[in-house]
């Protein structure tokens, strides 16, 4: 089996450490119960590229249970868990290419050794897995049945890609399903980003000006945590609507040149390109902290930084000084990618359980159903969706109400008035 981990003298510790997570994913394991039995995946090759950690590594069991050839490289070159890379190998004989750190060459290396793999499925984090395979190894794609994505930035890319009419095969988008960006998006990204800045600065949030850029799902997850925490914070935003709402949350919200004078901490979570530049740095107070939650290090203009910078130096780990002319600090977490897997776990397991049963019973679907899709992006099935929120309120202990037939045949009539 061929490989490329940090080191396998980190498996037993990574297999305590999934063995954790799985007890806080009980939908997954349900999942995996049931395809070990049925083996419903038999014969199919799986290439994921996703973020390398314990939770991930539950679902590739999951995946290999079910009867499929699996192979794992990283989706961000700073997400990997490399405890957890080596336990997949040496414990449950997973090929993983990831190395936490590892440079752009090697990230892209390992990329085209999920590529040579010659998937069936993929499965993608931000979608380079299948940009590149488009843009480099296109003759591939007649391999492929379809594809799955996690997250809200690789279903944007891949969305361009349908309207531009260059996509070769379907992709599920993970993220869309109500399972999956309600409560990830939501309650993990607001946690473990929050987890990831103070893990690696220690500072205080109570009483701190915090800019969140984006009032999505995430952003709305990240906002009522740091107010939970006691910060003042401010909402920037492009959307009319999403900005009226964090109005009406209670929420400050500002432009970014605003923002960028009275703000402490700033944190992006839009998926675009340059939120924060040069204007926005200028105008920054000294010692301002700078943290992305999105998924690609595009959202803060770190050349503009480094341009403006007169010197660089690194205080702590996962933190960048920049000292500018006039003498200003600015500090850069995590060389401005995802601060929640860079200097922290990510998210929690027991949210990573709904998303990734999503994944895995996406997979399902595409394989025995994929001939009725086309060349496009589809949403998670709805019966998917919610046969998910089922499972997870039985593990949870939680009874839910049903229609009685008076209440059904009402709401199908329409005799009824009042």
């Amino acid at each position: 089996m061929d490989y490329d981990v940090k080191d396998l003298a980190l498996a037993d510790y990574g297999k305590l450490r999934i063995e954790w997570a799985d007890r806080d994913m009980p939908v997954l394991a349900s999942i995996r119960e049931r395809f070990a039995a049925e083996k419903p995946l038999a014969g199919l090759r799986i290439s994921a590229c996703l973020h390398v950690t314990t939770e991930t590594a539950n679902l590739m069991r999951t995946l290999k249970d079910g009867g499929a050839e699996v192979l794992l490289c990283a989706s961000n070159p700073l997400s990997t868990q490399d405890d957890a890379a080596a336990a997949l190998v040496q414990e449950f004989e997973i090929p993983v290419f990831a190395i936490k750190g590892e440079d752009n060459d090697t990230y892209y290396r390992h990329i085209n050794a999920a590529l040579d793999h010659h998937p069936q499925v993929t499965m993608d984090d931000g979608a380079d897995l299948i940009s590149t395979l488009h843009s480099e190894r296109k003759d591939q794609a007649r391999e492929i049945i379809a594809g799955t994505e996690e997250t809200t930035t690789g279903v944007i890319r891949l969305k361009s890609m349908e309207k531009s009419g260059v996509l070769l095969f379907p992709i599920i988008a993970v993220n869309n399903a109500s399972t999956k960006h309600f409560f990830d998006n939501r309650y993990g990204t607001g946690q473990s980003t929050l987890d990831g800045i103070m893990r690696c600065t220690n500072m205080l949030l109570a009483g701190c000006a915090v800019v969140v850029s984006g009032y999505g799902w995430c952003g709305r997850g990240v906002a009522n945590r740091a107010r939970g925490m006691g910060a003042q914070v401010i909402i920037t935003e492009i959307d009319p609507l999403k900005a009226l709402e964090a109005v009406m949350d209670g929420f400050q919200v500002m432009t970014m040149m605003q923002a960028a004078r009275v703000g402490d901490l700033f944190i992006t979570v839009t998926g675009d390109i340059h939120i924060l530049r040069g204007e926005h740095f200028k105008a920054m107070k000294d010692g301002a902290i700078l943290a992305n939650s999105g998924h690609f290090n595009v959202e803060i203009d770190i050349p503009a930084l480094e341009e403006m910078a007169e010197s660089k130096r690194m205080v702590r780990d996962f933190v960048d000084e920049f000292r500018m002319p006039d003498g200003r600090r600015i500090y850069l977490l995590g060389e401005g990618r995802l601060i929640n897997l860079a200097a922290a776990e990510g998210h929690p397991a027991s949210v990573m359980d709904m998303s990734f049963a999503n994944q895995a019973l996406g997979v399902e679907y595409v394989y025995r159903d994929a001939e009725q899709l086309d060349k496009k992006v589809y949403d998670v099935p709805e019966e998917i969706d919610k046969e998910i929120a089922r499972l997870k309120l039985a593990a949870m202990g939680v009874e839910i109400d049903g229609l009685t037939a008076e209440q059904e045949g009402y709401l199908q009539s329409w005799e009824m008035g009042t």
